[in-house]
């Protein structure tokens, strides 16, 4: 008698994510057996990233936790702790606050990010540990995994993929799965 072989399930703990050919503010993201494209920083990567400077860290980065838009999608099946976004959720992007890249709530007057944006890029918003759990100032905020704005338009320094590429990755996403952009 002769087993039936199952496919295996995806064993990485890693996110990888390599510079797409052609064009500096796109790229391939692998994880496991599943390699989707993806849009980064309108100025490419960087081993210095600097508030403002629209470009995406090389480095390794934990996934920390999640949030998502109420209304849409209506479901998400990730083992990560994901958070519905409300209207008063706001992310502090200004590097002289003591609130700098953290989440605040409105009203909020220093420079800062609507997370329930009208766009759909923050539908579904990992935040990746980039100047978070050790904070220093100017060294960039808010630097996200997200959904793409359409044709793949660059990020402000986040990593973005299509709503479908996300649906597929969120089932093996994890609190301290790394993301590694070379």
């Amino acid at each position: 008698m002769e087993k039936t072989r199952r496919p295996r399930p995806i064993q990485s703990t890693t996110l990888v994510v390599r510079p797409a050919p052609g064009k500096k503010s796109r790229a391939l993201i692998k994880f496991g057996t599943i390699i989707v494209p993806a849009a980064i920083g309108r100025s490419g990567r960087t081993v210095l990233k600097r508030e403002g400077d629209g470009a995406t860290p090389i480095a390794s980065m934990k996934l920390l936790s999640g949030f998502r838009r109420g209304e849409r999608p209506t479901r998400l099946e990730s083992p990560l702790a994901v958070r519905r976004i409300r209207g008063d959720m706001l992310w502090c992007d200004q590097p002289d606050n003591a609130n700098y890249n953290r989440l605040v709530k409105a009203p909020f007057r220093p420079s800062h990010e609507e997370m329930k944006r009208k766009d759909a890029l923050y539908d579904v918003c990992l935040v990746m540990d980039w100047n978070i759990t050790s904070r220093a100032r100017n060294r960039g905020s808010a630097i996200f995994f997200h959904l793409i704005k359409p044709g793949y338009e660059p990020t402000a320094g986040c990593l973005a993929v299509h709503p479908r590429d996300m649906r597929r990755l969120l089932p093996f996403m994890r609190k301290g799965t790394v993301v590694r952009v070379l």
